[in-house]
């Protein structure tokens, strides 16, 4: 299957893509528009995190659960929406938990693409979701989380000291796939207001940057 990916993953997910789930994933997107649903995001950004972070330019994991699913928001960015779209809630608690922590005054973009193209890998657990209210993890089943459980799991087993953002207990989840001897969790609720707050004083922006720097490696800006 000629999957339209950066490089570098395309050769390190390769026998990913040519497992029967994978087809089967591929063929129900393909039917889901075949019969009129609207899927997020456009097909050229299902796989814009790996566009934007190559594997070489790893160094953080920011883990999200599926795509938003209103109209102009999802752009295959965790969290992300393009800049002069409406915030939503669970990154202006974001932008909030930075301006406390480093004293950052943020511009109001909303387009984390920055950030992605500093090496912080912005992976939804699922890559697609159907359009609308009631379209909320609605590819949950499609195969989705058994490609990026590999993606997780690659990175776990092929790179080393990548900081990983496991907000919220679904996120936390994913813990089992990353080896802890050579990586850095770092765990918090979820953003999403929903949590009642329970994200702020996480202090996870200013820890990923003191064990980058702790690695030699540059620290991520992360003002937009």
């Amino acid at each position: 299957m000629n999957v339209k990916i950066e490089e570098s993953w395309k050769a390190a997910l390769a026998p990913e893509f040519e497992k029967p789930y994978f087809s089967a994933l591929a063929q129900a997107l393909h039917a889901e528009k075949a019969a009129g649903y609207t899927i997020y995001p456009p097909g050229n950004l299902i796989f814009n995190a790996f566009e934007r972070t190559p594997l070489d330019s790893l160094k953080v994991v920011i883990l999200g659960q599926d795509p938003y699913h209103n109209p102009g928001e999802a752009m295959g960015l965790s969290f992300s929406v393009p800049n002069g779209i409406k915030m939503p809630p669970s990154l202006r608690n974001i932008f909030k938990e930075i301006h406390d922590e480093l004293g950052v005054e943020m511009s109001g973009n909303t387009d984390l693409t920055p950030w992605a193209e500093q090496g912080v890998l912005l992976l939804n657990a699922m890559l697609t979701v159907r359009a609308g209210s009631d379209g909320a993890a609605s590819h949950k089943n499609l195969g989705w989380q058994q490609f990026t459980d590999a993606v997780i799991r690659y990175i776990s087993d092929n790179c080393s000291g990548v900081v990983f953002l496991l907000w919220g207990n679904f996120a936390r989840t994913k813990k089992v796939f990353i080896d802890t001897t050579k990586h850095y969790v770092l765990e918090a609720a979820h953003p999403s207001p929903l949590a009642g707050g329970a994200f702020f004083g996480c202090g996870h922006f200013r820890r990923t940057n003191e064990i980058l720097l702790s690695l030699g490696r540059t620290p991520i800006d992360w003002k937009l």
